[in-house]
């Protein structure tokens, strides 16, 4: 071992040694229970040893099966502390594909928050593992908070060495054989120096999606400045908005249809929001007419992040860049970091010029290891030194980067290309529209053919032809939707991106059952 390796000190070292300064600080909040720096630090030191009793340590998987809780990150924290890597799944895949990654990622131990008992007991049926954890008394498996009350609270060595894997991220709505993005322990800790530090006053970030996407990272992130993180188990517009009220939150992350739920709710009129200082959007896209809303409701506090769980941080766009004077800004996904190379480039991986559409490809010392146990996926996106983003987009002169589509959502027509995310921008800015999706389906002849499902505004009369003669006017017949269906609100993944291949998968059904007629 080298002594750099024994010199080497985790994320989660770093944040203890924040979280010891100030032991009596309120470092985490949830349902009205208040947790401090020092309760924290205590009980990830009693986890870690809890863990290695147990046999747990560098090298093996801890699997999370958890929702937002206090103890979920205190046991992550504890996994990674003793060297293991951390998979944190997403809790509303199915039992099947929960247990696929429970499987794939050779799961040592799977800790389970005492909510989802039941649902643990279906995936351990289907992938068995030596250690079932429990967050609490449950009538499954082990309860991790009592093992660790028996412990000692002095830190533990951290086990782990720089090029350890630390995390194992799969992308959304796995199918098949999972696709595990493996991060090392020296890439985390780079991650949190992507969000600029904020030294003038106390960060309080409001949690509202899953901790094992990225309100993780910046969860990590607050607690390193000293903050507090006040977590909601679920996104409720209504409740988040009285949690911004009532614990003065100045840090939030949303993606954009949350976001949108958000202001577009009617206690959002009346909420004193003048706390925030930066709501973070990103994730997938966002509509430029509905973030020109959302910065008129919240005030110059905007700030989109674009990045991959592959590629880690990519572009950000500034508050300042959020200019109503400049709306040609809201559609780009912001500046390129200083420490990220990006190229555009084509089929044949020639480098474009400024303002053609290409592959986005990304060079950083953030970018994945590589996918679990998945050498020719790996190769086939990480190509000397370069990741591969499968992200259709162009650089303009300043080093600003917009996306148009991603590959496999761009919709092949006769006449050319129709890029979604063009199309969604042009049917969010007819005044009567909230959000839309756009996605192609294939007809009997194997065509692709454009759909777009859109959520009107409340009480509106707008129709499918009046949003086909503005697309018409505008875009040209070729990006004319075959079929506009309305809808109250569009589903989500788990992540809080709206479901794309749900509704491919209604509209083929329908197409099926139907005689085909226009919508």
């Amino acid at each position: 071992m080298s002594m750099d390796d024994q010199q080497f000190r985790t994320y989660v070292e770093e944040n203890l040694d924040v979280l010891g300064n100030h032991p009596d600080h309120e470092a985490l909040i949830h349902q009205g229970r208040r947790v401090t720096a020092g309760e924290f630090r205590d009980l990830v030191h009693r986890m870690a040893r809890a863990l290695l009793a147990q046999g747990v340590g560098r090298g093996e998987t801890v699997t999370l099966l958890s929702g937002n809780l206090p103890e979920t990150i205190a046991a992550r924290y504890a996994a990674n502390l003793v060297g293991a890597r951390v998979n944190h799944l997403y809790n509303k895949l199915s039992a099947d594909a929960q247990a696929a990654i429970v499987r794939d990622v050779e799961t040592r131990a799977l800790i389970v928050d005492p909510r989802y008992t039941e649902r643990a007991a279906e995936v351990t049926e289907l992938a068995p593992v030596p250690n079932v954890l429990v967050l609490g008394p449950a009538k499954l498996g082990t309860d991790l908070l009592e093992l660790a009350a028996a412990q000692s609270a002095e830190p533990p060595a951290g086990r782990a060495r720089p090029d350890d894997i630390c995390t194992i991220r799969h992308t959304g709505g796995t199918t098949g054989h999972p696709k595990g993005i493996c991060t090392t322990f020296e890439q985390a800790r780079r991650f949190g120096g992507v969000l600029p530090e904020e030294p003038e006053s106390e960060r309080r970030q409001l949690v509202v999606t899953t901790l094992a996407h990225a309100a993780g990272y910046l969860a990590d992130n607050t607690l390193h400045t000293g903050g507090t993180v006040v977590l909601l188990d679920d996104f409720d517009p209504a409740e988040a908005l009285a949690a911004i009220e009532r614990e003065r939150i100045t840090d939030m992350f949303m993606l954009p249809p949350l976001l949108y739920r958000l202001m577009d709710h009617p206690d959002a009129q009346h909420t004193d929001t003048s706390s925030l200082r930066r709501l973070t959007y990103g994730g997938c896209q966002a509509s430029p007419a509905r973030i020109a809303d959302a910065i008129r409701r919240f005030g110059p506090v905007l700030r989109q992040g674009y990045g991959q769980n592959e590629a880690g941080g990519i572009a950000v766009l500034s508050p300042q860049d959020h200019d109503l004077e400049r709306p040609e800004r809201l559609r780009s996904a912001g500046k390129v970091l200083s420490e990220v190379e990006v190229a555009v480039r084509d089929e044949s991986g020639r480098d474009l010029p400024h303002g053609e559409h290409g592959e986005i490809c990304v060079r950083s010392t953030m970018i994945m290891q590589g996918y679990w146990k998945q050498p020719e996926l790996t190769a086939q996106v990480l190509r000397d030194g370069w990741l591969h983003t499968g992200d259709i987009g162009f650089l303009d002169d300043e080093g600003y980067v917009t996306i148009v589509d991603r590959i496999k959502d761009m919709i092949v027509v006769v006449g050319g290309h129709v890029y979604t995310t063009e199309l969604e921008d042009l049917l969010n800015s007819h005044p009567q529209v909230l959000q839309s999706a756009v996605f192609g389906v294939r007809d009997a002849d194997r065509m692709e053919r454009v759909h777009a499902v859109v959520v009107p505004v409340p009480g509106s009369d707008v129709d499918g032809q009046q949003l086909r003669t503005r697309v018409n006017e505008r875009r040209g017949a070729m990006y004319e939707p075959a079929h506009i269906r309305f809808t109250d609100a569009l589903p989500l993944t788990d992540a809080g991106k709206p479901d794309k291949k749900e509704l491919r998968r209604l509209a083929e059904r329908e197409l099926t059952t139907a005689d085909r007629a226009d919508a």
